[in-house]
């Protein structure tokens, strides 16, 4: 045997287990660096006093505070030479207050989090983005060929050594025979490692030759994390050892136990997940019907795909995945980008064309809610419901094609960031498609007992995970109130719709004269300071008459609108060519079209035109810019009229945010809300019109 190509193959792995290991520990030196920078700066807060907790009161503070140490900080900073100096103080006790303060600062320091400002970067952040735009560049096989490495090395070292003897002819023949035995098997396994070795060879030497490119330039690291910062605080997260805190959401311990050792296989899956993201696959195959209601912005697509990965490794073959019609080009781009399994469009002119080859080939089968019914083939291995809350009525068509599937499926995963909106029987509803049991349990009393008592009963089949738990590094959303007043030309249009008792003409009215319009006139305003410093800004309004307005007071230079009228894939590109432009950039679109599906993180100012019906209509279209991926702090403006539709609509959709944040966004409120029933949009129509009537007219 030629001992040559085992030691090649040996070295290669371990160049490549040395070189990661190299560039990991930099980046977990910046990563350190950067953490005790900010933990420093939050000490200035902190004050000295708290040294005596740190050592059990032992410490005597009074001498540093008649001194001018106020602050934890000023501690750290001061020299023992310095410390020395007061009154009382020798070098034992220096030693002793510094050790002290640094204890706090390491606390502080691992407790820290991190926001990677693109747009003020500083020295240390910089070092930070480009130690880790070395590890993100290699890509997704980086994973892979460190688990080749691993491999190769734990098996060949031992085997190597074993085989010594039969590397002479001579030594093997000085060799007692019980050896040589050994030698003569060790070199077998080799022989048979090495015939299967070349895929994994080629594997190691790309990666290690990504690894030991020269480092980006600043500039060029910045970009990349700009366009792809999820990936980046994947990463980040992994080297800051990630806390599971926020990962379980508000399961039990013991179920959060025994879904954090479900294993998870990576075989056919080409991206990292996040420490939530991996819980919440996990989830989905211990209790295999599930609803995964994480809040917008966090991934629930990757977490279903992560599930249906796994379960293509374990044998399984057939997937199917129902969506609205507006993301099923996403899912096909997200599935093929995301995993090795073959995505397979049930839509257009291809539709039987495509269910035929996934029926023979395999993969997931991709199909809109609406036309789920038509779709025939094998059994699958898990059905994935997307946007799930739309099958929340079940006389409808889709809702009924959607029980059937469950019915053939042993597992079935429902993904909503919207689990109820107007009524907490919609949600019962939902838990009915796959737990019918457990929905019947559901008492009216679990849900009059309030919030935490529905919450603890749904918990076997329901995780959510809110931004604020689990992604401490998203930019913060800053939120403004436009108010304006009606100019005369609009105020009169406002009178006659309420005379007229005609709702949606009220929601339009202030849009209603361009020329005059007070509330355009503030959008204007607000455009033209994005574009003054850079920044790309959506808008949203319900009335695709009212972008009609915006779109043409910008002079046509506005990207869109979209709207449910535009096809799926005509919807996507609009986005794309959107995100792709160069610095500011306007992108016009009904609310209740961008609102579902489609990623606008390249804006980072979002305008609502009106006040929306549903709550959760605008929770989803602001999430669709602050989600993961977002690296600018995000500026959502709401344009309002004083004394109109608006300020009443706002005084009434208050209760039914407070719902849903009861029974759906967090569990451990404690208030209950007996009847558990909000307004409807024909009552909330009805309402408002009778308060602007008795206001207005009879007045």
């Amino acid at each position: 045997m030629e001992f040559r190509d085992a030691d090649r193959l040996l070295a290669d792995a371990r160049a490549l287990l040395d070189e990661h290991a190299s560039v990991r520990a930099r980046a977990a030196h910046a990563l350190g660096t950067l953490r005790r920078d900010v933990a420093r700066a939050g000490l200035e807060a902190v004050p000295v006093s708290r040294l005596r907790d740190v050592t059990d009161g032992r410490l005597r503070i009074g001498t540093l505070e008649k001194a001018g140490y106020t602050t934890v900080r000023q501690v750290l900073e001061a020299t023992p030479y310095e410390l020395q100096l007061l009154p009382g103080i020798g070098a034992h006790t220096a030693g002793q207050l510094l050790a002290a303060a640094r204890q706090i600062e390491d606390a502080a320091a691992e407790a820290a989090s991190l926001r990677l400002d693109v747009d003020r970067p500083d020295p240390h952040t910089t070092e930070l983005v480009i130690a880790l735009h070395r590890l993100v560049a290699v890509g997704p096989e980086l994973p892979r060929a460190l688990d080749a490495a691993g491999e190769v090395a734990g098996r060949l070292e031992p085997l190597l050594a074993e085989a010594r003897p039969a590397r002479s002819r001579l030594r093997m023949m000085l060799t007692l025979p019980a050896r040589r035995r050994l030698a003569r098997e060790a070199v077998a396994s080799i022989e048979e490692l090495l015939d299967g070795a070349a895929r994994t060879r080629l594997l190691l030497a790309q990666v290690t030759t990504d690894l030991l490119r020269p480092a980006a330039r600043d500039f060029e690291a910045w970009a990349d994390f700009e366009s792809r910062s999820p990936e980046y605080f994947g990463l980040l997260a992994e080297l800051a050892g990630e806390p599971m805190g926020g990962g379980h959401g508000l399961l039990p311990d013991d179920l959060a136990a025994k879904v954090a050792a479900q294993p998870l296989d990576d075989t056919h899956r080409r991206v990292s997940l996040r420490g939530y993201q991996a819980f919440g696959a996990r989830f989905a195959l211990v209790q295999e019907r599930v609803i995964i209601g994480d809040e917008m912005g966090l991934g629930k697509s990757i977490e279903a795909i992560a599930a249906l990965a796994h379960l293509r490794a374990g044998g399984e073959t057939h997937f199917l995945v129902a969506c609205p019609a507006s993301v099923l080009i996403n899912w096909v781009r997200e599935i093929g980008s995301r995993s090795t399994l073959t995505p397979y469009p049930l839509h257009g002119p291809d539709r039987l064309a495509a269910q035929q080859e996934w029926a023979r080939r395999g993969g997931v089968a991709v199909a809109t809610l609406d036309g789920l019914h038509r779709v025939e083939g094998p059994d699958v291995g898990m059905l994935v419901v997307d946007e799930a809350h739309y099958v929340k009525n079940p006389e409808t068509k889709r809702s009924r094609a959607v029980a059937a599937w469950c019915g053939r499926a042993r597992r079935v995963l429902f993904l909503t960031g919207t689990p109820m909106e107007n009524r907490v029987e919609e949600f019962r509803a939902l838990v009915s498609y796959l737990r019918p049991e457990l929905a019947t349990g559901l008492r009216s009393s679990d849900v009059v007992a309030g919030a935490r008592a529905f919450r603890r009963a749904v918990a076997p089949v329901y995780l959510r995970r809110n931004q604020q738990d689990v992604l401490a590094e998203l930019p913060e959303r800053m939120e403004a109130d436009e108010w304006v007043e009606f100019s005369g030309a609009d105020f009169e249009a406002y009178r006659l719709a309420v005379a007229g008792g005609n709702f949606m003409a009220m929601r339009r009215a202030a849009y209603a004269e361009p020329d005059t319009s007070a509330k355009l006139k503030r959008l204007l305003e607000l455009v033209e300071d994005a574009e003054a410093n850079g920044l790309k800004v959506v808008v949203f309004s319900y009335f695709r008459s009212v972008l009609a307005t915006v779109g043409a007071a910008l002079g046509g230079r506005a990207h869109g609108p979209l709207s449910g009228e535009v096809e799926a894939a005509r919807r996507q590109r609009m986005v794309d060519e959107f995100s792709a432009a160069a610095g500011h950039a306007v992108l016009l679109s009904q609310v209740q079209a961008g609102g579902v599906g489609l990623n606008l993180q390249a804006a980072s100012v979002v305008i609502l035109c009106e006040p929306q019906v549903k709550p959760s209509m605008e929770t989803q279209a602001v999430g669709r810019a602050h989600r993961m991926g977002q690296v600018r702090r995000v500026q959502v403006h709401r344009m309002l009229t004083v004394d109109s539709v608006d300020q009443r609509m706002l005084d009434i959709l208050r209760r039914k945010s407070k719902l849903f944040d009861a029974y759906a966004r967090r569990s451990d409120l404690a208030e209950s809300t007996g009847d558990a029933v909000d307004v409807s949009e024909q009552s909330l129509a009805r309402q408002v019109i009778e308060e602007e009537q008795r206001r207005l007219l009879d007045g």
